[in-house]
This record gives structure tokens, C-alpha cells and sequence, in this order.
């Protein structure tokens, strides 16, 4: 019976310092064949460190990094061989045809050249290149441009895709189009995405690695996130009755409810109430029961659902706050 493969990307204990400032702190990850991962972080986290890091370009002080079990230290080529890389704002040359750039960087990456030019013609048509196969790179839009760096990186057919910011600076069609591209890669490549966009990382992405001060705050999937970090989901209802009697009613539905915010009524008597519960089953249809079954008037019940945004602000913040000095405890009275 063979071994099993080893994963995509293992990261451990990962420490890049400048000048004296940390960087890197002690970072570890590991991302599975086949996933594609969201690596988030504010500016100045670490993440580019740490993917200039993955890709060999840049050294770390400690720790290991191995790519489809290959340690980035120690056997660099070996690693660049298993990589693509599309960095941000994506370096390309001005002066060159699409086919004639893909070419060149296939003869890099080691492409026999019978098999080559079948390999292009297959990158253009998943990038939706071939329009443009005989045009100038410097005459290309930003969309067009993203997604040829996108199909440099995947045209040796790597295991391994790195992307930082694929879609910065993209109008929301050239996003769509680059996210669909992406999805397209999973379980055929691991890819790594560090973006700001995080709408496009929540649809796109299985799981999000997030990263503060160079270290992981928070990781899983996006469900999980919103459970793990946030710890609630909220509930926001428009009804008209005796909210005195509000408290007692929704506990009856499930015992960790509690109402948050109470908005004025308006004039025919609606007030907007807020609910959250530590549970994350779905109780709106037993919530409007028991309100219809007290004689309150609904007029809407809906279930919040938290964003990455808001996952995103809740673990950096959080992991701030665990950074802050205590506050000084008072001298005691003289006697």
C-alpha cells in the first residue's frame, strides 16, 4: 500500500524578522491537495512576507516550509518547479504578444516545446484568452493583463498556485470572471489567494487563513468562522404587541436568546427588535409561531447573517486586544 501524499503547503513555526521588526511570528498552516485557501490579514499582517516566503523568493530566520513535501530551504528548484506564482500587480512586458509571452515562459518552466504550443492553445481558451492571443501585452486592459498572469501561472500545470490580489483594480464583470477561473482550479491545484476583496474570497475560497501581527488568529471555513469567532447569530424582527412580554416568549423558542437593541415604534405601532442566540440552527419559523401565537402583529422576521467582513474585524480585533498591556494597578494608600 503507497504512502500517502503529503499535504500542498506545511508551514511551521514560520518567524521573517526586518531590522529588528517581526514580521513573521511564529506562523503554522497546512493547506490540503486540491483546496483553495483565502489568506486574509490587514496591511502590514504579513502575508506577503509569508507567501514571497512559500514561493522561495524571500528567506525566512526559523522555521519550515515545504511544498508537496518539498522543503523550500533546501531544495529551492525543486520548489520553484511546483509553483506558480502571480504577484501582485503583476509584472508583465509591454512589449510582447500574448502567445509569444506564454511561450517564452513555457520554455522557462522546462515545457517540451511539442507539447507547448497544445498548452497555450488550452490556458488561452480557460482564460478566455484567444481574442487576444496576437496582441501586444501593454495595449491589454487591467482585466485582460490579470488574466494572462493568471495563465503564465497555471500553464506549466503546477500543484501549487499562489495569487496575491488577483483582482485589484477589476471592474465587478472582469471580477466575476477571474473568480470563475478560479473556482475551475479546484481539486485539480491547491491555490492560495491573498486579496482585500472579501466578498470574493467568501464565494470563492473553501477555507480563510487569517493572519494579524504575523501570526494565525482565526481559521476554517467561513461557516465555521462566523460560529467560532463571532459566537451568535442575530435576528432582527418588526412586530407590534406588548414587547413586555417579549423577553419570556422568545426564551421559550430557545433558552440563549436575548434581545440586543429595541428601535422606537412608529405610528402604526411596529418596533424593530434585534435577537441573538449562542445557537446557530435555524429557529425563524419557531420564533414567528410563538409571536403569532401571543397575538403580536409581524410584519418581517429575518436571520442576520454575519459577512467575512465581519469575521474579518472580530478576529483582528480580538487579537489586538489580546496584545495590549494590562492597565497598571494603583499604588496603594500611603498609611
Amino acid at each position: 500500500m503507497s504512502a500517502p501524499l503529503p499535504p500542498a503547503i506545511e508551514v511551521e513555526h514560520l518567524v521573517k524578522s526586518y531590522a529588528g521588526m517581526t514580521a513573521v511570528a511564529d506562523l503554522s498552516f497546512t493547506v490540503a491537495r486540491g483546496e483553495i485557501i483565502g489568506f486574509l490579514g490587514p496591511n502590514g499582517a504579513g502575508k506577503s512576507t509569508t507567501m514571497r516566503i512559500l514561493t522561495g523568493y524571500l528567506p525566512a530566520n526559523s522555521g519550515t516550509v515545504r511544498i508537496c513535501g518539498h522543503s523550500v530551504a533546501a531544495e529551492p528548484d525543486a520548489v520553484k518547479r511546483l509553483i506558480g506564482y502571480m504577484p501582485e500587480n503583476n509584472p508583465l512586458p509591454e512589449d510582447m504578444r500574448v502567445s509569444e509571452y506564454l511561450y517564452f515562459r513555457g520554455r522557462l518552466k522546462e515545457i517540451a516545446r511539442r507539447k507547448l504550443g497544445a498548452r497555450i492553445d488550452e490556458v488561452l481558451e480557460l482564460c478566455d484568452l484567444k481574442r487576444v492571443r496576437h496582441k501586444i501585452i501593454g495595449q491589454l486592459s487591467k482585466g485582460y493583463r490579470q488574466r494572462v498572469g493568471i495563465a503564465e501561472a497555471i500553464l506549466a500545470e503546477p500543484p501549487v498556485i499562489i495569487m496575491d490580489e488577483p483582482t485589484i483594480g477589476l471592474d465587478p464583470h472582469q471580477i466575476l470572471i477571474v473568480r470563475d477561473l478560479i473556482a475551475g482550479l479546484r481539486g485539480r491545484m491547491t491555490v492560495i489567494i491573498s486579496s482585500h476583496i472579501l466578498p470574493e474570497i467568501e464565494m470563492t475560497c473553501d477555507r480563510v487563513l487569517i493572519i494579524n501581527r504575523g501570526r494565525v488568529v482565526a481559521q476554517g471555513t467561513p461557516a465555521d468562522l462566523r460560529r467560532e469567532v463571532l459566537g451568535h447569530t442575530t435576528y432582527q424582527l418588526t412586530v407590534a404587541g406588548d414587547l413586555t412580554t417579549l423577553p419570556a416568549l422568545i426564551t421559550t423558542v430557545e433558552p440563549t436568546f436575548k434581545i440586543t437593541a429595541t428601535g422606537d415604534a412608529d405610528p402604526a405601532g411596529f418596533s424593530t427588535v434585534t435577537l441573538s442566540t449562542e445557537r446557530d440552527e435555524e429557529f425563524g419559523e419557531q420564533l414567528l409561531g410563538g409571536l403569532v401565537a401571543q397575538n403580536f402583529r409581524v410584519r418581517a422576521l429575518s436571520r442576520a447573517r454575519p459577512t467575512l467582513e465581519d469575521v474579518f474585524l472580530a478576529a483582528t480585533r480580538r487579537s489586538w486586544d489580546a496584545k495590549q498591556p494590562s492597565a497598571p494597578k494603583p499604588p496603594a494608600p500611603s498609611a
